[in-house]
């Protein structure tokens, strides 16, 4: 089975044990070997100072041995390494090897031998010169005591270590599945969040880490969408209701003028009733294409267009419409835009057409720039102006403010202005003006005038 497949608490335990072993391998070793060293110091110490005590009794004329205890021999050797005196544990013959006898005729020497006498195995053997006669004197110590020892160590971590480890690796399981719990309660919560149930949120852990800002964070990742998702129904319901009327009528003209025979005259008033209502779906179907290209488009910052040319163009066929005096434009020759010059043509066009159903003449047309580095353009009707509970959603789709400003029209005008603004990287708002009427601001950002194209 391939481990990356196994459950997270599982692999974090494997992966916590396994570590968690090599560390108590390490620590054994390293326990085993500093024993053993320990051990080792203090064998040679007491060997060392049991040489000592026994140098100035080897060096007198007959030196009786006794013994310390039956874990420790002495002899004496005279220079050719014929025993002088031996303790009853090393009576036999010469601890020593020649080329040994001679190392220790040179000062102190110490050695390990697999036996020595009636002494358990291994023994460390200490050797050093006894007065001016040449005898050296011999001590020899059993290690077994050490072996037994580390044995005893060794044994005990091999039991221990083992013990140690399961209860490591049993609380980094408890562990793992404590810090995975809410984990797990997240992603149960999660499976039951449908269309139907989007209101549904991840149940968040008291604990201010990792995992409380995980499900923090996809919470707020739920509101974003289900706030989406309410646009879009909302969208399609109010897309649905709009066109329903204009549909409505136009089958009602047509089952009207199929009834029975009609006139040419009568005809003719069906057919253009019908065109006119087929014209309404078009724009509103354009409109609603726009919404849709611009709420998927990337913002655009590369374009640049001149103000003054773009509205002049657009304002020749309103001042012919409304008066040459009802329009009014104020902006400077220079002032440019980092923006689609179409869809500044189409969003400014949107806001006349608003103040132009909506307001009353004169409307005043302001461009400046800001300290923000963006450039408004300020369109300004005479009108009664918005009502103040409406101002926060003129720009929603299909929202329209009283009866009396909202004759005719599907309310998607100033939506398709914020979403051109939005679209180029700018922002728009709406206003009551002090003296009456509605101003609406459209920022976008500003960009240098381009050079005039030489001859």
């Amino acid at each position: 089975m391939n481990p990356w497949r196994w459950p997270a608490r599982i692999r974090l335990t494997a992966a916590f044990t396994v570590l968690m072993a090599l560390v108590l391998l390490g620590v054994g070793f390293a326990t085993v070997a500093h024993t053993r060293s320990s051990l080792d110091a203090s064998i040679t110490e007491a060997l060392t100072y049991r040489l000592r005590d026994l140098q100035p009794i080897a060096a007198t004329a007959t030196p009786v041995l006794s013994g310390v205890s039956r874990d420790t021999g002495e002899q004496v050797l005279d220079p050719a390494g014929h025993l002088v005196a031996a303790s009853p544990e090393v009576p036999d013959r010469s601890l020593l090897t020649s080329a040994e006898l001679a190392s220790a005729r040179g000062g102190r020497l110490l050695v390990d031998h697999a036996a020595a006498g009636t002494l358990d195995g291994p023994v460390r053997i200490g050797a050093a010169p006894a007065g001016d006669g040449g005898r050296i004197a011999v001590v020899a110590v059993t290690l077994s005591d050490r072996d037994a020892a580390v044995a005893d160590l060794r044994q005990e971590l091999l039991i221990g270590f083992p013990l140690v480890l399961l209860a490591a690796a049993l609380g980094a399981y408890l562990l793992a599945a404590a810090a995975l719990r809410p984990v797990e309660r997240m992603r149960a919560r999660a499976a039951t969040i449908t269309a139907e149930a989007a209101d549904r949120r991840l149940p968040v852990p008291a604990t201010r880490d990792e995992i409380s800002r995980l499900g923090s964070t996809f919470n707020d990742l739920l509101d974003r969408l289900h706030a989406a998702l309410q646009r879009e129904r909302q969208f399609v319901a109010d897309a649905s209701h709009e066109l329903r009327t204009p549909l409505s009528l136009l089958t009602t003209e047509l089952e009207l003028a199929l009834r029975r025979p009609r006139t040419e005259r009568e005809l003719t008033a069906a057919l253009g009733s019908a065109l006119e209502e087929t014209g309404r779906l078009s724009r509103l179907a354009q409109d609603l294409l726009l919404l849709a290209r611009a709420d998927h488009a990337d913002a655009r910052h590369s374009e640049v267009a001149e103000v003054r040319p773009a509205l002049e163009a657009l304002l020749t066929r309103y001042r012919t419409a409304l008066g040459e005096h009802e329009v009014i434009l104020e902006c400077a020759p220079e002032l440019a835009v980092r923006a689609d010059a179409d869809d500044l043509v189409r969003a400014v066009a949107n806001l006349i057409d608003n103040a132009v159903q909506h307001g009353r003449p004169p409307i005043t047309i302001t461009v400046r720039p800001t300290s923000t580095g963006a450039l408004t353009v300020e369109v300004r009707d005479h009108g009664p102006g918005f009502d103040p509970g409406f101002l926060p959603h003129a720009f929603d789709r299909f929202t329209r403010a009283d009866d009396a400003r909202t004759s005719g029209g599907t309310g998607l005008g100033l939506a398709i202005v914020a979403a051109l603004a939005r679209r180029n990287g700018g922002r728009v708002a709406a206003t009551n003006h002090p003296a009456g009427g509605t101003t609406i601001t459209l920022a976008l950002p500003a960009a240098p005038a381009p050079l005039p194209a030489s001859g």
